[in-house]
């Protein structure tokens, strides 16, 4: 132990890395935590309908901030004027005028979104979620600077508190209305909490408005890449809930929602700690820049890739165990869901470490060009699969796309010297086997699967 924590000790790069790794994979597990015990709780006051109406919600929520995402914080992450006070209240202002008109998107979709869905509770339902939005684009830039320098521990802490507010507003809100505007009410909560915390706890100088020309024409100048990107990353992000809200009932939703939720739990992990890291990783040490900078990336990404994998091995063999000991039998096929999705998400493991290279090296255009590809794919490939074999056939479909990208993702990483083969043949080799078995071992989840959803849309 003394090796390691000396290695956590002190402002060198190696140890703001480690640090902030562990602070981002804690805070992720106390997180998802939280959100399992607040489902366990909410399961027992609220019916599966619910849930399927919130993915529905969450899905124009989490698009519209996407498909609006001007690469404010990767931009503060990675410009030479990342510490200005004039850059980041210029990056202030775009967010504050952002949040503003992403509610008001909401306001303008809501009717449309109910009709398309035949669901006229959404009508509601969508313009008061988007409330969340405004609020989140008060947030003071002192987040993106935390990362920046990697020093995220109070972060981390202070977005748990600000979850553990909203879980609980949720769940007394739940127990009091018994229906799904408690999910509803409990995100603007924590929203609102979340706010309030990094604006009176995180050091340094509060925003205001400005708006200097030449930090607003960098911001715009890397952002238009971005935008477009995060654009297409909807799809990759929700693309899912988005297709399948048109093929399954709310309540085979609702179930698909529980099945993802708890399946997704390794990769998102990975994704968070990499989000947070890489970008100043790289800028600082660019793995092209010397075989000294590769060695050091490679050996973390083989440990963090080794790590999420075994994350994965444990939800593929254990998912229906873990579904039958923490909810009733309503929820019972969310079970074989979590299988077959943890096995399909193991190309994504394998990339994970990738594509922010070219973020770090302001390369957002051809960050774009990956994530256009890697949408593209997914989209075909889950409405073909969920045209041919209905909920199966999608998730085929995702596993089917992931692999279709990966050429444009060695593309990407080659270009900024960041692609490590002996680490992708390795992981590939024990990703096949781990699917291959997992498979075996749940075939019976998996014919249950397909006799409750059938073999069509």
């Amino acid at each position: 132990m003394a090796p390691l924590l000396s290695r956590l000790r002190g402002d060198g790069l190696v140890a703001r890395v480690m640090r902030s790794s562990a602070f981002t994979a804690l805070g992720y597990g106390a997180s998802q935590a939280m959100r399992l015990a607040s489902n366990l709780i909410l399961t027992r006051l609220l019916f599966p309908e619910a849930f399927g109406m919130m993915a529905l919600v969450s899905v124009f929520i989490v698009g519209l901030t996407m498909f609006s995402d001007v690469g404010v914080g990767p931009s503060i992450l990675q410009h030479r004027r990342g510490d200005d006070r004039d850059f980041l209240n210029t990056a202030w202002t775009v967010q504050v005028i952002r949040g503003g008109i992403l509610w008001i998107m909401t306001m303008a979709l809501a009717l449309p979104v109910a009709h398309f869905y035949d669901q006229p509770q959404l009508a509601l339902l969508l313009p008061v979620a988007g409330i969340s939005l405004l609020i989140h684009g008060f947030e003071p830039t002192r987040i993106e600077t935390a990362a920046r320098h990697l020093q995220l521990g109070r972060v981390t802490a202070l977005d748990l508190v600000a979850q553990a507010i909203g879980i609980v507003a949720m769940v007394i809100m739940a127990w009091l209305l018994q229906s799904v505007w408690a999910l509803v009410v409990g995100w603007i909560i924590s929203a609102i909490a979340r706010l309030v915390l990094m604006s009176r706890y995180l050091p340094g100088e509060g925003n205001r408005l400005r708006w200097e020309p030449e930090a607003a024409r960098d911001l715009i100048h890397f952002g238009v890449w971005l935008f477009l990107s995060t654009a297409c990353g909807f799809l990759v992000a929700q693309g899912d809930k988005a297709i399948l809200g048109k093929y399954l009932t709310l309540e085979h939703l609702g179930l698909y929602n529980i099945g993802f939720f708890l399946a997704s739990f390794p990769l998102l992990l990975g994704q968070t700690v990499t989000g947070r890291i890489l970008i100043p990783l790289y800028r600082e040490r660019p793995p092209g820049a010397s075989a000294e900078n590769f060695r050091a990336i490679r050996r973390m990404r083989f440990g963090m890739t080794a790590c999420i994998m075994a994350l994965v091995a444990v939800m593929a063999f254990l998912g229906e165990g873990i579904v039958a000991l923490m909810y009733d039998d309503r929820y019972a096929a969310a079970g074989a869901i979590l299988v077959l999705i943890a096995v399909i998400q193991i190309p994504q493991v394998i990339g994970m470490t990738y594509d922010q290279s070219a973020l770090a090296a302001g390369d957002s255009r051809n960050y774009f060009y990956f994530t256009l590809a890697r949408a593209t794919f997914l989209t075909l490939g889950m409405i073909l699969g969920a045209e041919s074999m209905g909920l199966v056939g999608a998730l085929v479909g995702q596993g089917l796309a992931a692999i279709a990208s990966y050429p444009v993702l060695i593309w990407l990483a080659r270009r900024h010297g960041a692609w490590d083969g002996l680490h992708d043949v390795f992981f590939a080799v024990v990703g096949v086997g781990l699917a291959v078995l997992a498979l075996a071992v749940d075939q019976t989840a998996l014919r249950a699967l397909i006799a409750l959803f059938g073999v069509g849309p």
